[in-house]
């Protein structure tokens, strides 16, 4: 079955008690048990919901994983993956993860006595330098987010598998649609849902897919201790954004490169990143391992009085927090998704104050490039 076909039949898109077309929102908080000495596969809408459980099922069957989980955020998602380890446990993360990720690393759990290297994972080696007897993971983000550096998952796992270690992937950019790491051997998948999987602004959530029982049910139990659930009518507008998932990423993909190769030619424009880009780096082996280069990319400007003007001066996009929605979006990394980190770090990382963000929607493309034209006239 192609992937397409795959987001409509997936064997969770009928109610199994009245064949609606669509998973009803069961706005239940608990349920009658008829004989209270056998498990019911429903008691408290914490542990289990019917809507939800369709979702998750769903991510589970999408990203070719065992089990899935939905989360009340993306960030509910990655704290609660990472809240199966323990005090003492070292992670190794790539370095330029999402600002929301450094920070719940560097304080919350940090405070928990859960250790992190920050890395290249670009660069191979420096993933080995980084590992430690006590290291239990390998946390990947690819494309990274702001400055799409692409990491060679299936040699990362391999090196994780060398040393034991869970690998766990941020695959928010790509959806299961266009990169599927459990296919390539990670064990753990998170996705801010909030993003394109529901790809209209108006619904936060958080997905995670792993690839075996017992992972399964580590995650289950914080899913369930903490609580951080995402609720059933959320849970539904994401079952109705997947599926036209392939729809919106397709279009806006096409659109991403038009807009992408048009800035690369404009000379305010001092740089752009997009794996879509011939001259991109790691151009090769992201679509060796994803295929599409999604719909988010980033330029700078010459400096930051003309990143700040421009957007001010863009009316088709919204500036605003956030990605994946219909209507083009740009950020500013530097006061948005990085704010948390610490202004020096994120400098060396390259996520400098004339750097922009664009998530690009659903616009007719020609309407987008005559706008961003307008926004460019800096002078």
């Amino acid at each position: 079955m192609q992937f397409g076909t795959k987001l409509i039949h997936n064997g969770n898109e009928i109610d199994k008690h009245t064949g609606a077309l669509s998973i009803p929102i069961y706005q239940a908080s608990t349920y009658h048990q008829p004989d209270v000495e056998l498990r019911q596969d429903f008691e408290y809408s914490r542990s289990a919901n019917p809507t939800r459980q369709a979702l998750e099922n769903t991510i589970a069957v999408l990203e070719g994983g065992k089990r899935g989980f939905a989360f009340a955020s993306g960030m509910a998602a990655t704290s609660s993956v990472l809240a199966t380890f323990t005090a003492g446990d070292h992670i190794v993360i790539c370095e330029d993860v999402y600002g929301g990720t450094y920070r719940i690393v560097n304080t919350l759990f940090k405070a928990f006595h859960l250790e992190s290297s920050f890395v290249d994972a670009a660069d191979l080696p420096g993933i080995n330098r980084a590992i430690r007897k006590n290291t239990r993971a390998l946390f990947l983000e690819t494309p990274s987010n702001p400055l799409l550096k692409i990491t060679d998952l299936q040699a990362a796992i391999a090196i994780a598998r060398e040393h034991r270690l869970l690998v766990i992937v941020d695959n928010t950019f790509m959806t299961p649609y266009l990169q599927r790491p459990l296919e390539l051997g990670a064990d753990i998948v998170i996705h801010s849902a909030t993003k394109f999987i529901g790809g209209h602004s108006d619904v936060v959530g958080g997905l995670v897919a792993v690839n075996n029982e017992e992972l399964g049910n580590r995650i289950y139990a914080v899913q369930n201790g903490f609580g951080a659930i995402l609720g059933p009518q959320d849970c539904w507008l994401l079952l109705r954004g997947l599926k036209t998932l392939k729809l919106r990423m397709d279009f806006q993909g096409q659109n991403a490169l038009r807009l992408a190769e048009w800035l690369a030619r404009q000379k305010p424009v001092q740089q752009v990143y997009y794996p879509g880009l011939k001259e991109h780096p790691g151009r090769e082996v992201h679509f060796a391992q994803a295929d599409g280069a999604g719909a988010v990319l980033s330029f700078k400007l010459r400096q930051r009085d003309n990143a700040l003007r421009f957007m001010k001066n863009i009316r088709l996009a919204a500036v605003a927090v956030s990605l994946g929605g219909v209507e083009t979006i740009v950020s500013y990394p530097a006061t948005m998704s990085h704010a948390a980190m610490p202004e020096q770090e994120r400098l060396r990382l390259g996520i400098t104050d004339n750097l922009l963000r664009i998530s690009v929607g659903l616009e007719e493309c020609e309407d987008l490039i005559s706008d961003f034209g307008l926004a460019l006239e800096l002078d």
